[in-house]
């Protein structure tokens, strides 16, 4: 990414966060704060209601991501930190980009087509049952969040680029109908982000039940980490770091000596035991002064409430260009 480009990076509060989250998403979002002139990052909790429809535990899992940003050293004072729902102006630009996108792009969406494609492997006659119109458009609300800031780069996992290319689209076409309008943004592909291995060696994953919690207390995180799936080698025999789910997730945390010093004893041989109790002991010390900041923050939702309102207020100042933008474009303030 260039130096002085606007980035914008969307946080979607559907579980609580776990380290996976942490090595696949925050980490490389905070590291790009000192590369651009603008960075937006945003707590998609509309997005969320496509899932989750309990208000308690949506209510509780905004906050919990917004003190797992701040625990880990999010500066509000640097970056543009805000609520999604707090800026009315993201839900007027989509509603404007869904009268321009056609129904057959929304089709071939990934999320969309994975919702048909289990009903007809489930046997179930409708494609379209348990499909709600928020999973259906989510590409072109991702779209408003995205275009409402005139965004230069957005970092995304390889299962987001495509939503890139649907923002593109509908931004090329909306810029042919009305005029040179919005920019369009580029997708920055994490490719050196390693997919954390859960509990049972698959991706970490809520879906999955085999994650670890990023800020549980002590006895829970080095309980969960001796759970972890190893093979039957002796302590004595050699072992691959780099197929070891455990070195994958220490190396993440640890120092770069620490991670040699680890590669030197597996390739002599150590036990599965010495290393879930040296991953437990580098988490554990990596986390304790998050942890106490994120609990200090759940225990003082004000705080929170705060600093996402002065987001706010600089979200929105951000977006009135824009949104006066298009509506003078469409006509519905005068050309």
């Amino acid at each position: 990414m260039k130096k002085g480009q606007v980035c914008l990076t969307g946080i979607k509060p559907t579980g609580t966060p776990h380290i996976g989250n942490y090595v696949g998403a925050i980490k490389p979002a905070l590291d790009l704060v000192d590369r651009a002139s603008t960075a937006l990052y945003f707590i998609a909790d509309y997005h969320a209601l496509t899932a989750i429809q309990d208000p308690a535990q949506l209510d509780q899992l905004i906050y919990e991501v917004a003190a797992t940003w701040l625990a880990l050293g999010l500066d509000p004072s640097r970056v543009v930190f805000y609520r999604q729902s707090d800026v009315p102006e993201v839900f007027e630009l989509a509603w404007i980009l869904s009268c321009l996108t056609a129904k057959g792009l929304m089709n071939r969406a990934h999320a969309y087509k994975a919702a048909v494609m289990k009903n007809r492997e489930e046997g179930v006659p409708d494609d379209d049952a348990g499909v709600n119109m928020g999973l259906y458009s989510y590409p072109i609300l991702m779209a408003a969040d995205i275009l409402l800031f005139n965004a230069d780069t957005v970092p995304v996992g390889s299962d987001q680029v495509q939503h890139l290319e649907i923002a593109r689209d509908i931004a090329q076409h909306f810029n042919h109908t009305f005029g040179d309008t919005l920019t369009l943004p580029a997708y920055q592909i994490k490719e050196d982000v390693a997919a954390i291995p859960g509990l049972d060696g698959r991706k970490m994953s809520k879906g999955y039940g085999n994650t670890i919690p990023l800020f549980g207390p002590p006895d829970q995180l080095r309980k969960l980490i001796f759970r972890y799936v190893t093979d039957s080698s002796s302590p004595a025999d050699p072992k691959d770091p780099d197929k070891s789910a455990l070195f994958l997730i220490y190396r993440e945390f640890a120092s770069a000596e620490q991670t040699e010093a680890m590669r030197a004893r597996y390739a002599a041989g150590i036990g599965w035991g010495e290393v879930k109790d040296a991953l437990f002991q580098t988490l554990d010390a990596f986390l304790s002064t998050p942890r106490k900041r994120y609990q200090e923050l759940l225990a003082n939702r004000g705080e929170i409430d705060a600093l996402l309102a002065q987001g706010s207020a600089k979200a929105r100042a951000l977006a009135a260009p824009t949104i006066e933008r298009v509506r003078r474009a469409v006509g519905v303030r005068g050309v």
